[in-house]
């Protein structure tokens, strides 16, 4: 049996369906325009460098604002349109790139949400995703200043490759991944702030270790690219560890950022390798959704 299915997956090749994919990793002051400036120059390197996708860290022209209770954080929020999406669509157009641009989005139905804005090769908002799974913990108080989106996982198509955003916490959620996979995502991005608490030793063990293994085993899992985008630097009680990274769809790293410095990485893939593992392992076509009610039952939580 096991002949067979390498023979399977030898006998799968497909047509190379490379893309190139720039993540922009930054350390962030409390100057707003700064910290835009800055990114708008390391777009414009990874866009030179020959990226066609490019994903910003959580909250990317912000500092951390949550890991304060209850601060009055309302005049950092923007609107959607708004000055992000009037900066990056400009670049989008000229670059002829796909740019996914997290805020704090002040919506006009008087909610603040944690988002990630798509914007496509012709300047267009393609569409927003709104974060879901919001955390409350100390230094990471979300649910102070976020409401939780309602459903909107979603797939954008691009030029280039069919692809969904989700936001930090989500990341440790796989029902999330496995519906970005089901509805066609052959890549997730994950913007991303997180970090260590500074002189804290967890007794749960290496917190970053865990964020990089759960990303990894969703595109195990799923067959499907990954690219997490994390903040780097020092603010406040955090220090943010950086080691933005992308891996492929059987988990292996392919390229991974510094832990402690700014930094463009530009990383081209290979989506065809989705179909060989998604094939070969059968994680989907074996699925049994018929036995997994208890996923949606409202029952008593831990």
């Amino acid at each position: 049996m096991e002949i067979k299915v390498e023979n399977k997956i030898s006998a799968a090749k497909t047509i190379d369906k490379l893309v190139t994919i720039g993540l922009i990793q930054t350390c962030v002051s409390n100057n707003i325009a700064e910290n835009m400036a800055k990114t708008v120059s390391k777009i414009e390197e990874a866009a030179a460098r020959g990226a066609q996708i490019i994903c910003l860290q959580e909250l990317y022209r912000t500092q951390y604002f949550p890991q304060e209770e209850n601060v009055a954080a309302e005049a950092l929020a923007e609107s959607i349109p708004g000055e992000s999406t009037r900066a990056f669509s400009k670049i989008a157009k000229k670059y002829k790139i796909t740019i996914i641009a997290p805020i704090f989005e002040k919506n006009p139905n008087g909610k603040f949400y944690n988002s990630a804005v798509i914007v496509s090769e012709n300047g267009e908002i393609l569409g927003t995703y709104r974060k879901s799974h919001i955390p409350h913990d100390p230094y990471f108080y979300e649910k102070d200043y976020f409401a939780a989106a309602e459903p909107n996982y979603q797939v954008y198509k691009t030029p280039h490759a069919n692809i969904s955003a989700l936001i930090c916490y989500d990341q440790w959620f796989p029902e999330a991944a496995r519906i970005c996979c089901l509805q066609g995502a052959e890549i997730i991005f994950y913007p991303t702030a997180i970090g260590y608490i500074k002189d804290h030793t967890s007794a749960d063990g290496d917190w970053h270790d865990a964020w990089r293994t759960v990303q990894r085993a969703h595109a195990i899992a799923n067959g499907i690219h990954i690219v997490a985008v994390n903040r780097v630097g020092s603010e406040s009680e955090l220090e943010f560890w950086g080691g933005s990274f992308v891996c492929n769809s059987f988990g292996e790293v392919l390229a991974e950022a510094s832990s402690s410095k700014e930094e463009v990485l530009v990383v081209t893939v290979d989506l065809a390798k989705n179909e060989k593992i998604q094939e070969g392992w059968g994680f989907l076509h074996n699925r049994r959704p018929d036995t997994y009610g208890a996923l949606v039952e409202k029952g008593k939580q831990p």
